[in-house]
C-alpha cells in the first residue's frame, strides 16, 4: 500500500510541473514543450506502476475474458 501511494505522488509532481510550466509562459518553447513531454512520459511510468500495485492488492478488477471452471 505504501509503494501505491509513493508512485501516485510521484506521479502527481511532475503534473504540477506541466501546470508551472505552462502557467510560467514557457509551454509555448521548444524547451516547454519537449520539457513537458519527458514530464507526461515520467507521470505516465509512476501512474502505470500504481496502476499495477493496486491490481496486485485487488483494489483494480482484471480485465479479460472470465476463466470457467476446468471443463470435461
Amino acid at each position: 500500500m505504501l509503494t501505491l501511494l509513493i508512485s501516485l505522488i510521484l506521479a502527481l509532481v511532475p503534473l504540477a510541473g506541466i501546470g508551472w510550466i505552462g502557467a510560467g509562459g514557457w509551454l509555448e518553447t521548444v524547451d516547454g514543450l519537449f520539457m513537458s513531454l519527458i514530464l507526461l512520459a515520467i507521470a505516465g511510468v509512476f501512474l502505470l506502476n500504481a496502476g499495477m500495485q493496486a491490481r496486485a492488492l485487488g483494489l483494480l478488477p482484471r480485465l479479460g475474458r472470465k476463466q470457467e471452471g476446468a471443463k470435461a
